[in-house]
């Protein structure tokens, strides 16, 4: 196990280096500016906006939603959530480019709405599932016995 703790840390770090070396090398300044400022950007949206917003969801949700239900609807959260950050910016660029490229031509929202309404209908039939399960395994109540 250690092994291949040190295998994956040894060559996850040589490969991050090699990118690193590859970007400073190949990439003009003026990129690398608008690069470091995307970055900054992201970290201040990252901890200034999504991290409180996850957290006061996730409070909410403990308060609200029964224990049994939670885990359910917190998996559609995140992977509802996932989903929505890497298409909302295809979603908004959508018909900014020619029909050459063709890949911003798809209607991005449509297919962002179906995908979470599939990720939605998975996590109520998980739940029903486990529901169903817990009442198959429960034990019927105590027959009294008269004396």
């Amino acid at each position: 196990m250690l092994a291949w703790r040190i295998i994956l840390m040894t060559s996850g770090t040589v490969v991050g280096l090699f990118g690193a070396l590859q970007l400073l090398v190949g990439t003009p300044v003026t990129n690398l500016l608008v690069l470091a400022a995307w970055m900054i950007g992201a970290v201040v949206i990252h901890d200034g906006i999504l991290a409180p917003v996850v957290v006061a969801v996730g409070w909410a949700v403990g308060r609200v939603v029964p224990a049994r239900a939670r885990r359910y609807l917190q998996a559609f959260l995140v992977s509802g959530g996932l989903v929505t950050i890497v298409a909302v910016p295809l979603v908004a660029r959508r018909g900014t480019q020619e029909t050459a490229k063709a890949i911003l031509q798809q209607n991005y929202g449509a297919h962002l709405t179906l995908l979470l309404g599939l990720l939605a209908a998975g996590s109520l039939l998980a739940y029903a599932a486990q529901v169903a399960a817990d009442q198959r395994h429960a034990r019927p109540p105590a027959e009294t016995v008269e004396q």
